[in-house]
């Protein structure tokens, strides 16, 4: 049994963030059920590009959405409140990824589904939170990466400021939700009462500046850009040259460093007083990364990776194929198939938690292909789902 099989919850979500966070719950058991626009075509990541499976499926939704359930749903019509109240009813949570200023003027808030179930918890992931002076301000994470410092701190010293290459302030905000949801749960469980709970892209962008965000609240460091990628205190970490390329080292303890001295036959540099601790290497990293340059330039990347490996913590520079690719991402079963209507050899990159049960994988469904069925366990006839289909409400 997965850990979260018997949990059930609404998911009104579009794009990144909160399909995200849910896809990590239904992966682990939770029957997550999708509402969908039908006037919208659905969540519009259905229709990113540049890899479609079909008129109204993509890549990209798949990599949001796998496990779940869709139901199509036009929550501005009056006679969606009947449809929501009765999905609550059954429900355990209901999260929702919308501009702060919507899930109140479409009823998912605590307050407007009580009475359907007191035991409700509702999650809300916004841009800027439900309340102050961005509420109705529309959002998205490389916004949030600019705006909270993550440009600045990314890329080299003298180029532009820049992005991260992925969309972490989205997946980390999906995480966050997730985590509020579940522990909203378990706190309704034993108290009978749900609520409400919020999570910000902004709010967490900035949460996530952790030690930097200390170093600067309390004694006035505003961290920049290192060069090659180095850690802002720790040395030797950051990017070196090798005979084909790069390599990553990181020796983050101080008995990595004599353990990397012995490894480049370099011996006596452990014990050189420019060197001896973290405070003397950060405060002459220019002359170590030459010293290292030069003896890290006698051999390949590989070579260097079989002589370090279990005694100095190093990496190879590896593009998105090579990673992907690579024997060790294969070892590790981080690459399972998704068998897709429209492509049977459909592959993704399975859940990264180990030892809760088989995962199920399951392609993310077509738009409203659950409606049907998951308004008749609501205990809708099939007189009423056709009116409500009519009607344009489903």
């Amino acid at each position: 049994m997965l850990p979260l099989q018997g949990l059930r919850l609404i998911a009104v979500e579009q794009y990144g963030a909160g399909p995200y966070g849910t896809m990590q719950l239904a992966d682990l058991g939770a029957e997550v059920i999708k509402i969908e626009n039908p006037r919208e075509g659905g969540d519009m990541a259905r229709r990113v590009g540049p890899f479609l499976l079909g008129d109204n499926d993509s890549h990209f939704f798949q990599s949001f959405n796998r496990n779940k359930r869709s139901l199509t749903l036009d929550l501005k019509q009056p006679a969606a409140r009947e449809v929501l109240a009765a999905l609550a009813r059954r429900a355990d949570g209901l999260v929702d990824n919308l501009r702060g200023d919507l899930p109140e003027r479409l009823g998912l808030t605590y307050d407007a589904l009580k009475a359907a179930n007191p035991r409700l918890v509702c999650a809300h992931l916004s841009a800027y939170g439900r309340s102050g002076s961005r509420a109705s301000w529309p959002g998205y994470d490389y916004l949030m990466q600019a705006e909270a410092g993550y440009f600045a701190l990314t890329g080299d010293p003298e180029g532009p400021p820049s992005r991260m290459g992925l969309s972490l302030v989205d997946y980390m905000t999906g995480l966050f939700a997730g985590l509020a949801l579940l522990s909203g749960i378990i706190a309704a469980r034993a108290q009978g009462v749900g609520r409400d709970i919020d999570v910000s892209l902004y709010d967490v962008a900035l949460q996530n500046l952790s030690y930097l965000g200390t170093w600067y609240l309390n004694e006035g460091h505003e961290q920049r850009r290192e060069p090659r990628s180095g850690h802002p205190s720790l040395a030797p970490c950051q990017l070196y040259r090798t005979k084909d390329g790069h390599i990553y080292l990181m020796c983050n303890k101080e008995k990595f460093w004599p353990a990397l001295c012995r490894a480049i036959e370099r011996p006596e540099l452990a014990d050189q007083p420019e060197f001896r601790r973290f405070a003397d290497r950060r405060a002459n990293r220019a002359r170590l990364t030459e010293v290292l340059d030069a003896a890290l330039l006698r051999r390949t990347t590989a070579e260097w990776l079989e002589r370090f490996a279990g005694s100095v913590p190093a990496a190879p520079v590896n593009g998105l194929a090579a990673a992907l690719d690579s024997d060790f991402t294969r070892e590790r079963g981080m690459i399972q198939a998704v068998p897709h209507p429209a492509r049977p050899d459909f592959r993704m990159l399975a859940t990264p938690v180990v030892g809760a049960g088989e995962m199920p994988m399951r392609p993310a469904p077509g738009l409203g292909q659950d409606t049907d069925a998951i308004l008749g366990d609501c205990g809708f006839s099939p007189e009423r789902i056709a009116a409500l289909r009519r009607d344009g409400v489903v």
